[in-house]
């Protein structure tokens, strides 16, 4: 791996540290449980702030991780987020940073890092075949501030955000909760639907007093209304009703969450909730979850696997379609049974 540094060398630690990740939510999400490592290992004098943009900026704003979360708005506009974020030197220039973590390199991230003249830096590498927690923790250790594990324990500033939702759908807290998420992108990113209700029936033999949740916006809104119609007073119905801390705290009281290729998949992994993620085009080697409560099913021993395509070559998806809802079953109770022998902090 390829992650240009600058490390720490002074033997007094920095007083300030200005983490850098701009991309989607789920990007965002992924360098959170890593960044909270780096929190809790050093001194409550030393200040670590986040620069990230408005449409990501809801779970970091609420989890007592940053001293300071600065937003950049523009939304997926390029150009106004590079003008916005141009707006932020000076402000960003009186924190006088010690440390900037680049976890975007992109444009004007080098250029926010360069204007700041940190004494130590560090820079994501965006191309290795790696993790990309795995490329995030690498990036934090070649600090020089110290080793990075993951760290999934976090703690909300409101811990009831989206509570009230999921209790108004009838949620009264008993019962294991199972998170269905059928969000991959594409076609090719995509479980049939109906294996998700054969799922759902194997796993009510097993465990009757499960409740199933679906959530996330109305991109997924016909899946859902298959997965009501099929599952009925089983499921619940959050689609389109959830803010992304609302969604993140919700996440927080799940039992499982089998899921697609997404934000929430992400959101899910990074808190420690038992994830099983089913990975189609995707190339899994940078999007996969990592942790011993993780586990996933992708396409990579395939001679087409990783194909990125959004429509399949074959016409039959056979990279997702493979997968039965009777081996996923069989996962998933693996990785229940893996899960509760993890610590709160994992490698």
């Amino acid at each position: 791996m390829n992650i240009p540094h600058k490390p720490w060398t002074k033997t007094k630690l920095p007083r300030r540290i200005l983490a850098i990740r701009t991309q989607a939510m789920g990007d965002v999400m992924i360098t959170l449980p890593y960044l909270q490592h780096l929190r809790r290992s050093l001194p409550a004098s030393v200040r670590l702030d986040l620069l990230t943009r408005e449409e990501t900026d809801p779970v970091p704003k609420n989890i007592t991780l940053f001293d300071n979360v600065y937003s950049i708005g523009g939304a997926r506009n390029l150009k106004k987020i590079f003008f916005l974020a141009l707006l932020k030197l000076p402000r960003l220039l009186l924190q006088r940073y010690d440390v900037v973590i680049d976890l975007q390199n992109n444009e004007y991230s080098r250029i926010i890092r360069k204007v700041i003249r940190p004494g130590a830096w560090s820079e994501f590498d965006k191309s290795s075949p790696v993790a990309a927690g795995e490329r995030t923790r690498l990036t934090i250790e070649a600090t020089g501030l110290g080793k990075c594990v993951m760290d999934t324990s976090f703690q909300l500033k409101d811990e009831y955000a989206g509570l009230a939702l999921l209790k108004k759908a009838g949620w009264n807290g008993s019962g294991p909760l199972v998170v269905l998420n059928p969000a991959g992108l594409n076609a090719t990113r995509n479980w049939p639907i109906e294996n998700y209700i054969a799922f759902a029936k194997l796993w009510l033999q097993h465990r009757p007093d499960t409740r199933f949740l679906v959530l996330g916006t109305s991109f997924i809104a016909e899946k859902k209304n298959r997965l009501k119609e099929a599952l009925g007073d089983r499921l619940f119905d959050l689609v389109g009703q959830t803010s992304p801390l609302d969604a993140f705290t919700i996440l927080q009281h799940a039992a499982l969450v089998l899921s697609e290729d997404s934000g929430l998949m992400h959101m899910a992994w990074v808190s420690g909730i038992p994830t099983l993620v089913l990975f189609g085009s995707t190339r899994s080697y940078w999007s996969r979850p990592l942790g011993r409560h993780s586990f996933f099913l992708d396409s990579s021993d395939l001679p087409c696997g990783n194909c990125m395509e959004s429509v399949c070559r074959w016409g039959d998806n056979r990279c997702m379609t493979r997968y039965t809802p009777e081996k996923v079953l069989h996962h998933a109770f693996t990785l229940l049974q893996m899960s509760a022998r993890t610590t709160p902090i994992t490698r």
